[in-house]
């Protein structure tokens, strides 16, 4: 008799601590990370690297696991290890990835697996035309079509009537391209060359050459990161005199590294965290933007912050606002917690990130407007917010 009781208390035992190891097991949200931290997009992907690494452990009570792979600045690779966090990790979410190449590739794991995802690029069509796949995307970069609308009219106050475009040739060009050319035409200015390059080119001299040859009074580059350097330092090399533009896809201090003096008086949009100290005390994004300035400073040094680790710390936000409330309606790990969270961040009103205040909607998927955006003009190597 003793050594049944011996035995049903021994049982019970291993039963109640199977059941607490597996119910903190189960407890914790993991948030699958793809993004590119080698590769052409590596001074992109290095500082949102970092700032996963500054995200709360522990939200509304429930441990946080981050699961961090590279991309390497491929599409193939982020698909990769997006199937993999999904399927082998079983994550509640996806952060990803850092170019729109990779960001668009992942939309079908997100849709077949039924897991949200924020994506760390730019381009609208990462979150438009709104379709049933796409309801599971959001992103926190700004739209093109915002910065656009910004270098346009900047364009305009300063008497251009002619801009030449180069651009990278994949999904970042042809999108910056798409929405440059709606925003140059009511602006009146007219586009006199369409040129592209890969992310990865050694040289753009014949593009450089041709753009050149039209006289333009602009050129708008649209590249990211480092490689955008390479036809600003190319045009100054031929000589050319009018005004630079570049996208807010250069707003780090590697490219500022890269391109140095010939990036003098270049003109781009970018996320009001670049500049936040400068910001009047009445900007509403100040605040948020300087919250993050002084964690990432803190961790990884002075000067160190980038407006693309931002994107990632926003991103943070947006699943900090979500996970408490999709926590309401299922547990970590099951399918009715990752579509509460998914309904959770489509809800998602006046959060105030480092780039701008987001408020999301069925069919905004962005959920940024003009606070997200101010003009930059790089001086003495650089950044400074622009008078108009």
């Amino acid at each position: 008799m003793k050594l049944v009781l011996r035995w049903i208390s021994t049982a019970v035992f291993v039963a109640s601590v199977s059941s607490v190891v597996s119910s903190q097991a189960f407890a914790d949200v993991k948030i699958g990370v793809t993004l590119s931290a080698t590769g052409p997009a590596a001074s992109l992907g290095i500082p949102e690297k970092n700032t996963i690494a500054l995200l709360p452990k522990e939200i509304a009570g429930q441990k946080m696991q981050y699961i961090v792979l590279d991309d390497a600045t491929d599409s193939t690779q982020a698909v990769k290890n997006a199937r993999k966090l999904t399927s082998e990790d079983h994550v509640d979410a996806l952060i990803g990835s850092t170019v729109v190449p990779n960001s668009l590739a992942m939309i079908d794991v997100a849709s077949e697996t039924s897991t949200p995802m924020i994506s760390m690029a730019a381009a609208a069509t990462i979150v438009e035309p709104m379709d049933a796949k796409r309801a599971w995307v959001f992103k926190t970069p700004q739209n093109d079509i915002l910065m656009a609308t910004a270098i346009a009219q900047h364009m305009s106050n300063h008497g251009v009537k002619s801009v030449a475009f180069i651009g990278f040739s994949d999904a970042y060009g042809e999108s910056w391209f798409k929405e440059f050319t709606k925003a140059a035409d009511l602006a009146k200015i007219k586009l006199v060359a369409n040129e592209r390059f890969a992310r990865n080119d050694a040289s753009v001299t014949g593009q450089v050459l041709k753009v050149v040859s039209q006289n333009p009074d602009a050129v708008l580059i649209a590249g990211a990161g480092t490689p955008a350097a390479l036809p600003q330092k190319t045009l100054k090399e031929r000589g050319y005199k009018g005004k630079i533009y570049q996208t807010h896809g250069v707003a780090n201090n590697d490219f500022l590294r890269v391109c140095g003096k010939d990036c003098e008086g270049t003109f781009l949009p970018a996320g009001p965290l670049l500049v936040a100290a400068q910001l009047p005390d009445s900007n509403p994004v100040k605040k948020s933007a300087l919250t993050y300035k002084q964690a990432y400073e803190g961790a990884n040094g002075a000067g160190s912050v980038s407006t693309f680790g931002g994107h990632a710390w926003d991103a943070g936000l947006l699943l900090q606002r979500a996970i408490p409330i999709a926590l309401k309606k299922g547990q970590p790990g099951s399918q009715a917690f990752r579509e509460a969270l998914r309904a959770a961040l489509e809800s998602t009103q006046d959060l105030p990130g480092s780039h701008g205040i987001f408020n999301m909607s069925a069919n905004d998927h962005s959920g940024l407007d003009q606070r997200a955006r101010v003009m930059v003009e790089i001086v003495g190597g650089q950044w400074k917010l622009a008078k108009d």
